[in-house]
């Protein structure tokens, strides 16, 4: 069964998130602070988190560096109203989706429904191992090694790269990148969210420096590797 942790210390926002998840028949363990969250993530196997960022005692943004030292499932932000800056923060620390106050429980749900999918389903098309320049990436077990070390990604910098490593050697346009990893239609500040997630897999790979070796970007379309 899919288990979820949801980390928020507003009591009708976690009892109605937990009623709707649990309506989908998802396992739900509720954590009203960060140190009863961190307790949990030690103790427990998760499928996916749902962070709220402003937490009583420790912010969201610490339990999602904590779990990125270790696990690689999705992670959702909840973040206050307007708050661009948490969006990003966000995503530069490893989350993989966020949501901003106040939302519709559905919404929500159909969030968590398609982080879980892209976490679980990949279609095979064939070629279960890809390789590129000294990265190997193994479509069935979802692991990623690079010159022989494995990467730890989460599940959308896995799709991210997966699909630049399928078009190698081709342009793939920012909207293209966005429709086809997060399933969303593609707005101007989407290019803003996957900037992050492309910095973050460079920064995985070491590849930082003024010339990059792997992903390159072609400025005003896309990347490619």
């Amino acid at each position: 069964m899919v288990k979820i942790l949801m980390v928020e210390d507003e009591q009708e926002i976690s009892e109605l998130v937990v009623f709707y998840l649990k309506n989908e028949n998802y396992e739900v363990i509720s954590c009203t602070n960060g140190q009863e969250a961190l307790e949990k993530i030690r103790t427990q196997e998760f499928s996916m988190a749902i962070l709220d960022v402003m937490l009583p005692d420790i912010s969201g943004f610490d339990i999602c560096q904590e779990i990125r030292k270790k696990y690689t499932y999705p992670i959702i932000m909840l973040t206050a109203k307007g708050e661009e800056i948490d969006k990003i923060t966000g995503l530069t620390l490893g989350a993989d989706d966020y949501i901003t106050k106040p939302f519709r429980p559905l919404e929500l749900v159909a969030r968590v429904k398609a982080q879980l999918r892209r976490a679980t389903q990949y279609s095979n098309l064939g070629r279960n191992v890809l390789t590129v320049k000294g990265i190997e990436l193994d479509v069935d077990k979802r692991k990623v090694f690079l010159n022989e070390q494995e990467l730890y990604l989460t599940p959308i910098e896995f799709s991210i790269l997966r699909l630049l490593m399928e078009r190698q050697d081709q342009v793939v346009s920012s909207e293209e990148i966005f429709k086809e990893v997060w399933g969303e239609k593609y707005y101007v500040n989407s290019n803003n969210t996957i900037m992050v997630h492309i910095r973050h897999l460079r920064e995985k790979m070491q590849d930082t420096g003024e010339k990059y070796k792997y992903i390159q970007t072609a400025w005003g379309i896309g990347y490619k590797i």
